[in-house]
């Protein structure tokens, strides 16, 4: 039943892309891993780690869409979300360094340590457990949602006003984590990460493994979307997007609808940051800058917002093209954003996804008008043929 719920939504191009997400976090590692640096099909491991990247940024942009594609719900603070999900696993990162810090505690970090701290803060007990960790970073953007949802939803904050509350939110987020006294590594935030389950996190075997790790939950992420997209309560999500007003005339508790995908898609981006920070080697306050959380709804409008396929092909696309463009013209990469912003919204209002609908649309449009008109021609030689 489980199996027939997760699937009941995918059609084939859907199950096809997932696949093909699979086969990429299955195929580049093993090239790195198996083939030798000399071989031509050989993926070095800067490669994988930029992967590893966009994978985990794609996951974001899903995460995203499922709240403003198919909710109507446009935030502009899940990188919020996706950053806490990173503190969690620097937490567990840091707590795995242990006397091989540059202070040797045993105990305290080493920023701590710099900082004259006497004991370990109480919020920092239990990240020496992977387990307890994961737990934290699917729990502590859940309930930063759950909360700001609930207040928000049941006071029918909508529209650009609910944009700028979770802009602000991100915002406050982020001179809090700037603070030294927040026990979280302040400006310098985590980095110097040594490894993660008994495993080096600079060993090109993790960083494979790290990548994998990365399809795989944005394969499930497309599943469960698209799972919850097919259903019955998918469709009803759609509607609270198209005519709020008529599903509350209807009896629809809208807030509960609302706030169910709003927790999720926060559950989702906490997961993507937790994977990112082992990739990057590093988690700071920057994580939670506003321009973070635009750049993630822009993915999503460049792919195509209300699609799943289209986010993450999205994010791939601006994300390699901030990659070249900061390194071959680093002071254009802002101008170009911008420039891109402008074009997506006058000349693709529906991304990517929706210039291949339109196509289709035409080349299946022009397929029927060549078939009626060979139809009529055939008709009218029959009608003009002698008896």
């Amino acid at each position: 039943m489980i199996t027939r719920f997760l699937w009941q939504g995918m059609g084939p191009g859907l199950r096809l892309f997932t696949l093909l997400v699979l086969v990429v976090g299955i195929l580049l590692p093993l090239a790195n891993q198996l083939l030798p640096p000399s071989s031509p099909f050989h993926v070095p491991a800067w490669v994988l780690q930029l992967i590893g990247k966009y994978l985990c940024y794609a996951l974001l942009a899903l995460a995203v869409d499922l709240v403003w594609g198919f909710c109507g719900i446009l935030s502009l603070g899940h990188g919020a979300f996706f950053a806490l999900g990173g503190y969690c696993m620097g937490m567990y990162l840091m707590r795995q360094i242990g006397s091989r810090g540059v202070y040797g505690n045993p105990l305290l970090p080493d920023f701590m340590v710099f900082l004259n701290y006497k004991q370990l803060p109480w919020f920092w007990h239990g990240f020496d457990q992977f387990w307890f960790a994961a737990i934290m970073i699917l729990l502590v953007p859940s309930v930063l949602a759950f909360a700001l949802g609930w207040f928000a939803f049941r006071s029918r904050v909508t529209g650009v006003y609910l944009s700028i509350i979770t802009q602000a939110m991100t915002f406050a987020l982020m001179l809090a984590f700037f603070r030294n006294d927040m026990g979280l590594g302040g400006n310098n935030g985590m980095t110097d990460f040594k490894e993660i389950l008994g495993f080096p996190v600079q060993a090109d075997g993790t960083r494979a493994a790290l990548c994998f790790a990365s399809a795989v939950a944005l394969a499930l992420g497309l599943v469960i979307s698209a799972a919850i997209v097919g259903s019955r309560f998918g469709k009803a999500l759609t509607a609270v997007r198209d005519a709020e007003s008529r599903m509350r005339f209807l009896g629809y508790r809208v807030e509960g609808f609302k706030l169910f995908v709003f927790v999720l898609s926060a559950a989702m981006s906490g997961v993507a940051g937790a994977l990112y920070v082992p990739q990057v080697g590093i988690i700071n306050p920057s994580e939670f800058a506003p321009g973070n959380s635009i750049e993630a709804v822009l993915w999503v409008a460049v792919g195509g917002r209300g699609t799943l396929i289209g986010p993450v092909i999205g994010a791939f696309l601006v994300n390699f093209g901030k990659t070249w463009l900061t390194g071959a013209l680093p002071e254009f990469w802002l101008f170009a954003l911008g420039a891109l912003f402008i074009v997506v919204t006058l000349l693709l209002p529906k991304g990517i996804m929706g210039l291949w609908g339109q196509i289709r649309d035409r080349s299946q449009a022009r397929k029927a008008q060549g078939a009626k008109s060979g139809t009529d021609k055939a008709e009218a030689s029959k009608a003009g043929a002698p008896a």
